[in-house]
């Protein structure tokens, strides 16, 4: 049993009311494996491994202490013994460890990692297009269902969305999806939401490859990931997505497209003045400033200021617009192109920024608010 078995299962391990969800569970059956389960309630990971099993039994080992020794351990080789006292021992080579442990009975019960829903789709695909929306799930907002990301899956076509107060981020890809339902009756369809610590856990676990699928099988409370030798799961999130489509403007007046490696150079500089702590101070915004073909940065703040200059193609009336430069940026880089297009109406008005020339298949607009400033 070494630390990269143990590492995926800690962003399961979790501090609740249940004593046993600070543990991983460990199930030793002869002859040969070795399954490990961390469940917090909310969220799980399993996985099987080989090991030699001398004698069977189920038992929940405290994760950090756990981990911690496997780190300090040497040897090529641990051995993990449970007594009758419920005394977990970890030795390896002439050094050994003890700590208590609890009965597996008192583990938490998982949910069905097996149903008759399901379908599978390229690693390197769900986690590009997770990388895309994330940064605009909401996190403590007062409606459950902004808090994560939500999907709709068709035979050939993955489309995300992820809103908070101040953006939204939807993204659609044409990529095959192979439909795994027991019963096939009627198109494939499938709409969820899953909640924002899964999406961040799930990212880590995917691999960037197109050619590796993840398999997902669904249920009506929880969704399960089968990500290579990892099993990993989750509540979703239970209620009705918001109608995104009505909220992004479609009759925008004033349009610039702008060079993104330019414009997140400029908007880093301008963090440097934005982001600076200073206490009894608020933190600044930055402005845009739209003319003549010209786009100004600007901020301005206790620490100091910060000004650019980046030429544009732009059409339509001049415009002063400020925002949260952090949301700027995360919505700026979630493009996936050299340039951007901005489509903006009013100083207090969304913008939508949108990739120039995107992938064939590919559908990305992201939405943010802007900051009311004083003329």
């Amino acid at each position: 049993m070494t630390i990269e078995a143990i590492s995926p299962m800690m962003c399961a391990v979790g501090k609740t009311s249940i004593p046993a969800t600070e543990g991983i569970l460990i199930e030793a059956k002869y002859p040969d494996v070795c399954i490990l389960t961390a469940y917090d309630t909310e969220k799980g990971v399993r996985r099987e491994i080989n090991a030699r099993v001398e004698n069977e039994g189920i038992y929940s080992i405290p994760a950090q202490k756990f981990m911690q020794t496997l780190k300090v351990m040497e040897g090529d080789e641990v051995t993990l013994e449970v007594d009758d006292k419920m005394i977990a021992c970890i030795s390896s080579g002439k050094s050994s460890h003890k700590m208590n442990a609890m009965s597996g009975e008192d583990f938490p019960s998982i949910p069905r990692l097996k149903t008759e829903k399901g379908f599978s789709i390229g690693q390197g695909i769900l986690k590009k297009m997770l990388s895309k929306v994330s940064f605009a799930m909401g996190t403590n907002d007062q409606r459950a269902v902004l808090n994560g990301s939500f999907f709709r899956v068709t035979e050939n076509t993955l489309h995300l969305v992820s809103c908070d107060t101040f953006k939204l981020a939807r993204c659609t890809v044409e990529t095959p999806v192979e439909d795994k339902r027991d019963e096939m009756d009627g198109e494939m369809s499938f709409s969820f939401i899953v909640p924002v610590k899964t999406v961040n856990e799930l990212q880590r676990l995917l691999s960037d490859g197109e050619e590796e699928d993840v398999r997902i099988h669904l249920s009506r409370k929880f969704i399960v990931f089968e990500i290579d030798d990892i099993v990993f799961f989750s509540r979703l999130v239970d209620g009705e997505y918001i109608d995104y489509d009505r909220i992004l403007m479609r009759n925008h007046r004033i349009f610039a497209e702008i060079d993104k490696g330019a414009f997140i150079a400029a908007l880093e500089r301008a963090a440097l003045v934005t982001e600076e702590r200073i206490a009894g101070s608020v933190r600044s915004h930055v402005k845009l400033v739209f003319s003549n073909g010209i786009m100004k940065v600007m901020a301005t703040s206790a620490a100091g200021s910060t000004y650019d200059e980046i030429e544009i193609d732009h059409e339509g009336d001049d415009l002063t617009i400020a925002f949260n430069n952090r949301f700027l940026i995360d919505t700026v880089r979630a493009c996936e192109t050299k340039r951007v297009k901005v489509s903006m109406s009013s100083p207090i008005s969304s913008i939508n920024v949108e990739p120039v020339e995107p992938d064939e298949g590919a559908e990305d607009i992201f939405m943010l608010l802007p900051v009311r400033i004083k003329e």
